[in-house]
């Protein structure tokens, strides 16, 4: 491993699979971290500060947009998130491979900010796969699954501005190839 960790930033559209991935890959490798976003908004029951979000007022959230001490954010529901620059940072800086899981717009900024920071798009087998995991959830309606899918051309659009691609048809081999970038 190098002295300085990696950056690797997990973007694809909903349904696709990332947070199981991901998941799949920390409980494989616990050197790898995964970063904990920052929201200006309330926890919700059973969220933990820290292991869910990092919750700040809105204020401080103002804050931290504005001192640069955000890799990115974005406002989703009218709730602003983001990414705390410093623990990314000092967990790089020890050598630790970083993981950020979030959408192509923090993405890009994330990029602009940390050029050396490698862009993983996490595909779907095909889009009929991707429809059938997000029925699958159970938990959509079927307006909400043809929201999501619409969202998804966009997203999957997005996939040439990513540095590398890996197409999830099985947990535990994209969760290897995960790994595998976090150590290269």
């Amino acid at each position: 491993m190098s002295d300085i960790g990696k950056l690797l930033v997990v973007v694809g559209p909903s349904g696709v699979g990332k947070g199981t991935v991901i998941s799949q890959a920390l409980e494989q490798d616990p050197t790898i971290w995964l970063s904990v976003s920052g929201t200006g908004r309330e926890p919700r029951p059973g969220e933990v500060n820290g292991t869910d979000y990092v919750f700040v007022s809105r204020d401080e959230f103002s804050e931290m947009t504005q001192s640069g001490a955000l890799l990115e954010w974005a406002e989703y529901a009218g709730n602003p998130y983001g990414t705390p620059r410093q623990p990314v940072q000092e967990r790089l800086s020890a050598g630790q491979s970083v993981i950020l899981e979030i959408d192509i717009a923090g993405a890009r900024q994330v990029k602009a900010n940390l050029p050396e920071a490698v862009l993983i798009f996490l595909a779907p087998p095909n889009v009929a796969e991707l429809e059938r995991r997000l029925r699958g959830r159970g938990t959509e309606t079927e307006e909400s699954v043809q929201r999501r899918l619409a969202i998804a051309q966009t997203e999957l659009a997005a996939e040439p501005e990513c540095d590398l691609v890996i197409v999830n048809d099985d947990v535990q081999v994209a969760a290897a190839q995960l790994i595998e970038l976090a150590h290269r």
